[in-house]
């Protein structure tokens, strides 16, 4: 199969041909359909997070499942599904106490660099996040995946793997948002729209979009927001402050940078959460004034919006169904696979908002 492969850090995508294993004990294979450019993988890409190499990316994605291993009992040949990181063995502590997204098993989510299904050159090639997406097929833990409607277009299914239940995620479980209440969001990306969008749904009475690009905070407005600042030429800080006489209950950083968290915790009235979803280059500080914790300030992180996937993700289908689930919207693109590193460097840029891989375009 074919597969794009990152040999270096700061190096372009290679599109090689590599060998997959066959389906073992609870392990399903994909047909990739479609896979999603994120800011994730634009990170491992540029070395600021580090990773076994050579190695496949990928994490948001949508496949048909073309075969199953012993024991798996979940999916069958034909199945729609959409896969996710958040791995889980549904038996760890984490597990059983409601928190899947931190599955402690790494027999089931494994540790990079620990798989060993894919081969390359006679070498093993390391399958990053227990999926590599950028693949035209994928073979994954059965707790990887989670069946879906076949009726649901799988470009639309593909957008929910990820940067929607990361976003709508961080609003519901991380932040249990309010109705009526005030919420921020910094930066308009695929996750930043999909925090806005679902800040909307939770019943929200004002929502706050922050960015510095104008399409982005048009398309805010289309998302749900009742606000938005343009921080290309306004601190964003004391913007939010004269909006709402003082500062917001909820804030979310989706950039995933220093100063954004900053300004997330800053633009907080007394008692308010700030909720980093974005990456934060590893290795970096963020610096806070310790003060402003004696007015109940809080900061938090999320995984993935603190999903329970297979529940999570029908339900985030079926809004989309009823017309409250915003995903056509964020649809900015569609490349072949050998033109992925085009989209990156698109993406790198900031103007777009999700880019897909069609696999059935080549």
């Amino acid at each position: 199969m074919r597969a794009a492969v990152l040999t270096a850090p700061h190096a372009p995508l290679s599109i090689e041909t590599v060998e997959i294993e066959k389906p073992k004990r609870r392990e399903v294979l994909l047909r990739t359909a479609f896979a999603g450019l994120c800011h994730s993988d634009l990170h491992f890409i540029e070395g600021l997070y580090p990773y076994p190499l050579p190695a496949v990316l990928g994490h948001e994605a949508a496949a048909v499942v073309e075969a199953v291993g012993e024991d798996v009992t979940y999916v069958k040949p034909g199945d729609h599904v959409i896969t996710c990181l958040s791995v889980f063995c549904g038996e760890c502590p984490q597990c059983i106490t409601g928190h899947p997204n931190l599955c402690e098993n790494t027999e089931v989510k494994l540790l990079p660099g620990a798989a060993r299904r894919l081969r390359w050159k006679g070498e093993v090639l390391n399958q990053a996040f227990n999926l590599s997406a950028f693949a035209e097929q994928m073979l994954v833990h059965e707790h990887a995946v989670v069946k879906i409607d076949p009726a649901i277009p799988l470009d639309r299914a593909t957008l929910v793997g990820c940067g929607v239940m990361t976003g709508v995620g961080a609003v519901f479980h991380a932040a249990k948002v309010e109705p009526g209440s005030t919420v921020a969001v910094i930066g308009c990306g695929g996750i930043g729209l999909s925090a806005v969008n679902g800040a909307a749904i939770a019943g929200a009475e004002r929502i706050i979009a922050i960015d510095t690009v104008a399409s982005k905070l048009e398309l805010a407005r289309a998302m749900g927001a009742t606000d938005t600042i343009n921080a290309s030429n306004v601190d964003p800080v004391e913007a939010v402050k004269e909006l709402t006489g003082g500062g917001v209950p909820y804030a979310f950083e989706a950039i995933g940078a220093k100063v954004t968290a900053e300004q997330s915790f800053a633009m907080l009235r007394p008692g308010g959460v700030a909720t980093i979803i974005g990456m934060i280059p590893f290795g970096t500080k963020i610096e806070l004034h310790g003060a402003d914790f004696l007015r109940d300030r809080k900061i938090q992180g999320t995984s993935m919006g603190g999903n329970r996937f297979r529940v999570d993700m029908p339900r985030l289908l079926s809004l989309w169904q009823q017309g409250k689930l915003k995903l056509d919207h964020l649809i900015s693109g569609r490349l072949r696979l050998d033109q992925i590193n085009d989209g990156f460097a698109r993406l790198k840029s900031g103007a777009p908002v999700r880019q897909l891989i069609d696999f059935a375009a080549g």
